[in-house]
């Protein structure tokens, strides 16, 4: 899975990288928690331009009676997605990229968890595939999203049995086309990063608990 990931890319790179109109208010992040608010990138669902918004972290179907719902719902599966009541009609319509340049995983080492900062050796920021959706009740209207998983790279094997599904930037086109709506024509997209382009660095225990927000969670150990 993916619980955790860091944002700390200027509001200019990401406009430059997402190709946006505007630079999205964003600021450094160094430990993003589920149903914290995270910066998306999708097709408006009013223009179908490209756009950045902020989005709840641990989707809720528009169906759901409780939206407490989401609190499970932070990744989904890539190869069953599609076909989840849950996930079924964001997979066909809503598509979006969640901006990071790291993400944080957890191994069991000397009887406790040793936690990672994963990320691109070239240290640039790369596009998480998610999903999103909206859900209204009672006049109250939430918008939330969760990310998508596959099997781990050759790299991460080691680490844990999941991974985000990193987009590449000519791929994020294709992600976003809101024309493109069945699964199959997108399932090429859902393989892991080639293992040869990140790399994984022991960082402290200070990233284990989320109210911790500071560059100390990012730095390496050891």
């Amino acid at each position: 899975m993916c619980g955790r990931f860091v944002l700390r890319a200027s509001p200019e790179q990401l406009q430059s990288l997402f190709e946006l109109a505007e630079a999205p208010r964003s600021e450094p992040r160094y430990n993003i928690a589920p149903t914290q608010p995270v910066l998306s990138v999708r097709a408006s669902p009013y223009t179908g331009k490209r756009e950045a918004t902020f989005l709840n972290w641990g989707l809720i179907p528009s169906w759901a009676q409780d939206p407490k719902i989401g609190y499970r719902m932070i990744n989904a599966r890539s190869e069953t997605a599609a076909e989840k009541p849950s996930f079924r009609a964001a997979f066909k319509y809503r598509r979006c990229i969640v901006p990071a340049d790291g993400f944080y995983e957890w191994k069991k080492e000397n009887g406790g968890k040793q936690p990672y900062l994963i990320a691109l050796k070239s240290g640039a920021v790369f596009g998480i595939a998610g999903l999103w959706e909206r859900w209204e009740r009672e006049g109250s209207v939430i918008e939330s999203c969760t990310l998508l998983t596959t099997g781990p790279n050759e790299l991460l094997a080691s680490v844990h049995n999941r991974m985000p599904v990193i987009l590449e930037p000519e791929d994020y086109d294709e992600w976003l086309d809101q024309s493109v709506q069945k699964a199959d024509s997108l399932l090429h997209l859902m393989r892991p990063c080639t293992g040869a382009a990140m790399q994984v660095v022991p960082v402290s225990t200070v990233v284990n608990n989320p109210r911790n927000e500071d560059p100390a969670c990012v730095a390496p150990i050891g």
